[in-house]
């Protein structure tokens, strides 16, 4: 199987196929709202969804969103050579009515129909040691893409200073003003530091890591954990209907900062949070599926 193919499936995969760790923290995000309720009602339908999306291989939302490629591969494996079959693959994925046609000229405005084009697709590259590639996709839908927020702290209007009330403060805020939009109930990829560009693209790459597994660092778990028990009191609940559940996770981490600097990224994700990640040989043969954290 070359690259074009092990993408093509991935991609694939990755529109249609919702995770399990993710369906299972909607079943859990149902069994906590009153049956009837308009939250109950857009749980089960969202649910409804995810199990027709994957028996007829059909994309989860009609917006199948900017993709994300991550990259972890061995020296010697060519970064050009996986874009051209990244490029294959993504095209002939939007072919088949697998993404929706998503990149736009930001100046013409026109749509090639292909999703290619500069920076579409995005694709981070790091070199490791093992043997295998790992790659992971992340497809990032519009409406969660604009609820994605950054805070320069401290922030007046919030209250928040450089610690890590504030940046408590800072993500319960980005929850509340979302009020539904993107697609509720949501997951927050967080970056605590870094400079503007670094701190974003770390905030999405947390939403690569599965639901309910917490930081390593004790003190970004516990916040975490509060955050996310905090905001699902908001009652702000599934599309913004109203419920217990406005969201179903919370992933952090940290980076170092210039002193005269402390950014808060928030990188907001649907529910239809679709990722996968897949192990290659560095000839692009498809391996097996892996753990996005693996």
């Amino acid at each position: 199987m070359s690259w074009a193919q092990t993408l093509a499936e991935l991609v694939a995969r990755a529109s249609t196929d919702l995770p399990a760790d993710v369906e299972t923290a909607l079943r859990e995000g149902l069994a906590r709202e009153t049956p009837g309720s308009p939250a109950a009602v857009a749980l089960n339908t969202v649910l409804d969804n995810t199990v027709l999306a994957r028996r007829l291989r059909q994309p989860l939302c009609q917006d199948t969103g900017a993709l994300l490629f991550h990259v972890a591969a061995p020296v010697g494996v060519s970064s050009r050579e996986f874009r051209r079959a990244a490029e294959t693959a993504v095209c002939e994925a939007t072919r088949q009515g697998i993404l929706r046609p998503n990149a736009v000229d930001a100046v013409t405005g026109r749509n090639g129909g292909d999703n290619l084009g500069p920076g579409s697709p995005a694709i981070h590259w790091e070199e490791t040691d093992g043997p295998e590639v790992i790659v992971s996709l992340l497809l990032k839908g519009g409406g969660s893409e604009n609820m994605s927020s950054q805070y320069s702290l401290p922030d007046s209007r919030l209250h928040a200073d450089r610690d890590q009330e504030g940046v408590r403060r800072c993500l319960l805020d980005a929850v509340h003003r979302a009020q539904g939009m993107g697609c509720a109930p949501g997951i927050l990829g967080v970056c605590i530091g870094g400079d503007r560009a670094g701190g974003f693209l770390e905030s999405k790459l947390q939403l690569l890591r599965p639901l309910g597994r917490p930081s390593a660092d004790p003190a970004l778990a516990n916040l975490e954990q509060r955050v996310l028990t905090e905001a699902n009191t908001l009652g702000i609940g599934p599309m913004g209907a109203g419920g217990r559940t406005s969201l179903l996770g919370v992933a952090a981490a940290a980076r170092h900062r210039v002193p005269a600097s402390f950014f808060v990224s928030v990188s907001y994700m649907c529910w239809a949070c679709r990722r996968h990640t897949l192990r290659a040989a560095p000839d692009g043969r498809f391996l097996a599926w892996a753990d996005p954290a693996a």
